[in-house]
């Protein structure tokens, strides 16, 4: 089945998270839209062909409310916003710092918001527009405040999405992990402490399937997609 984009969505998508997105961006280009992609100020990542990159630094919140229209300046009216980027470092209840904390809050929760309010603003009159956030459904007692950054982020979606309907539609994609058991040696007893210890972050095109597929469902907000394969638990 091949998904059909609405004629009513502008086809200029601002899609943020860095070189890192590529499989994202390769599908919006391949749909017809032009993409504007947020990647950090000192990245020396090589972007794909006829993507115009706009360098920024999210937890600048100056620099995270100017995006929008930067990119409307480059590529056109935006019709598609993907908060993509996602800042990730381990803290656990006893040593969370208020860098970190900020780190998270900033990038993972606040630049979202901020560049849904401009994008939402920044919509042409008679026009629809779609934010789509890269969610992660997880819950990790070593990476303390990013998994609030995280839920937060969810419940962010769930609101835009009442407050923003029916014009804009605001959907989340929660990339399932693939789970691996510790190694240990053959014949060794297991650890007391059981679970997985090395998670893998879910298929980039699985990812990309999904954002094509929110983009034509019409009628789809507010709602969450789960691309993890159905990956079988660890023994």
């Amino acid at each position: 089945m091949k998904f059909t984009v609405p004629v009513t969505i502008p086809r200029g998508a601002l899609v943020t998270g860095g070189a890192r997105r590529s499989a994202i961006v390769r599908a919006l280009v391949e749909v017809g839209f032009a993409v504007a992609l947020q990647c950090q100020p000192d990245a020396e990542d090589e972007l794909p062909a006829s993507v115009t990159a706009l360098p920024a630094d999210l937890t600048d919140e100056g620099q995270a409310e100017a995006l929008l229209a930067r990119a409307c300046d480059e590529i056109g009216p935006i019709g598609v916003l993907i908060n993509a980027a996602n800042a990730s470092e381990r803290d656990s209840w006893d040593d969370v710092t208020r860098a970190t904390w900020d780190m998270h809050i900033e990038t993972n929760l606040r630049a979202p918001f901020v560049l849904i309010q401009q994008f939402a603003k920044a919509l042409p009159t008679g026009r629809e527009g779609i934010v789509i956030n890269l969610l992660d459904q997880r819950i990790n007692p070593h990476l303390v405040s990013y998994t609030l950054s995280k839920a937060a982020l969810w419940t962010l979606t769930q609101t835009m999405a009442l407050a923003l309907a029916p014009r804009i539609r605001v959907n989340g994609v929660a990339p399932g992990p693939v789970i691996r058991p510790p190694v240990r040696p053959l014949g060794s007893r297991p650890p007391a402490r059981t679970g997985p210890e090395v998670d893998q972050p879910g298929d980039p095109e699985a990812i990309a399937r999904a954002v094509l597929a929110i983009l034509a469902l019409t009628s789809m907000t507010g709602q969450m997609i789960v691309p993890d394969g159905a990956q079988k638990p660890a023994d």
